[in-house]
């Protein structure tokens, strides 16, 4: 192998081996944890090879608020930064909810829908905070329909609701079928549902994916059909 064939091969594996921290650190910085690392009540982790939520928080009560304080119930990816919170053993989860604790009464009960802040928030009717969790939106831009493919905004009341063997009917082309369990529709094929892919950033066909232990407490606990209001906003 001679000199200059060696150079080539040094120089190429070199900008791939660069092309990929690159990568790596971009990430790490676009994820939902990321920034939450900037406040104070947070300490930033930095996912190693092999970590995986069992691993680094056997404490299931710790594992899931952690994952959804990050937004999102996938796997970890080797470089990513999660946030965990200070006093993560000891910490109250409603305390960490991206919405005020009280707001004023609405004649009913309300679920607020933050897609920039990737939560939704429940209150009840005295207009108190009793439970909020992680969402991913619809995100800008779907190619299988060539359009984009946000949510909704505004406010309106659920219509109707499904359980665990909610489907949809148009997704994925050109049948449908993608689970949707625990669906609550709130505006024509809009609907808040579980998932087991909500990633941490807005990436859905324009329904609310949510964690799918939280829309089944939303469905099964909460949500009366034609009286609770679903505000969507950014």
């Amino acid at each position: 192998m001679n000199k200059k064939y060696l150079n080539k091969y040094g120089l190429l594996l070199s900008t791939i081996l660069l092309t990929a921290s690159l990568s790596t650190a971009t990430y790490a910085h676009h994820t939902y944890g990321f920034k939450l690392c900037k406040q104070s009540q947070y300490h930033c982790v930095k996912v190693k090879r092999g970590d995986t939520w069992h691993s680094l928080f056997p404490n299931s009560r710790d594992r899931e608020i952690v994952k959804k304080v990050n937004r999102t119930n996938q796997s970890l990816t080797s470089g990513s930064v999660i946030a965990v919170p200070n006093n993560l053993y000891t910490t109250d989860f409603l305390s960490l909810a991206p919405f005020p604790h009280q707001i004023s009464p609405q004649g009913s009960k309300l679920i607020k829908v933050d897609l920039g802040n990737l939560a939704w928030g429940a209150y009840d009717m005295s207009g108190r905070l009793v439970n909020w969790g992680p969402v991913s939106g619809g995100k800008s831009y779907c190619p299988d329909i060539g359009r984009g493919c946000t949510t909704v905004t505004g406010t309106f009341k659920v219509y109707r609701k499904q359980g665990s063997g909610c489907k949809s009917s148009r997704f994925p082309r050109p049948n449908g079928g993608a689970p949707m369990p625990y669906c609550m529709h709130f505006h024509g094929g809009y609907a808040l549902h579980g998932s087991a892919t909500v990633p941490g950033y807005n990436a859905s066909h324009g329904c609310v994916r949510m964690f799918t232990e939280d829309a089944q407490w939303l469905n099964q606990n909460f949500v009366n059909v034609g009286r609770t209001i679903v505000q969507v906003f950014r």
